[in-house]
């Protein structure tokens, strides 16, 4: 059983990524969720406009990478251009507004102490 992506040939890699191997850009991990800003204009890359479409609703970078049938490092040099032109946006999951807002560990176990001593 081959992986997504291992028997590509090596050329149309290189040719898609314009020969990089590493994405400009951290900002993408497996679970981190990617959303279209705009629709895909006429010239783009055929990858770049798959993206743009897969993405309008947030989908995870793992999830990209499994619909074009590629791997996941050139996936994310992909999205690294189309985040430079500010055609998506990408979150981890994990970096809610909502979890900027939690208290303070130390007023949490300062409430902690005083339920116990109640």
């Amino acid at each position: 059983m081959s992986r997504p992506g291992r028997d590509d040939d090596p050329d149309r890699l290189y040719t898609l990524t314009g020969g990089r191997s590493r994405a400009e850009t951290d900002a993408f991990d497996l679970v981190t969720l990617v959303v279209s800003e705009c629709e895909p204009a006429t010239g783009m890359q055929s990858e770049h406009v798959r993206i743009l479409r897969l993405c309008e609703h947030p989908t995870a970078v793992v999830e990209v990478a499994a619909h074009l049938n590629l791997p996941v490092s050139i996936v994310k040099i992909l999205l690294s251009d189309l985040l430079a032109l500010g055609r998506i946006t990408a979150r981890h999951p994990r970096m809610t507004a909502g979890a900027a807002q939690l208290p303070d560990t130390d007023l949490l176990e300062q409430v902690l102490v005083g339920l116990r001593n109640l």
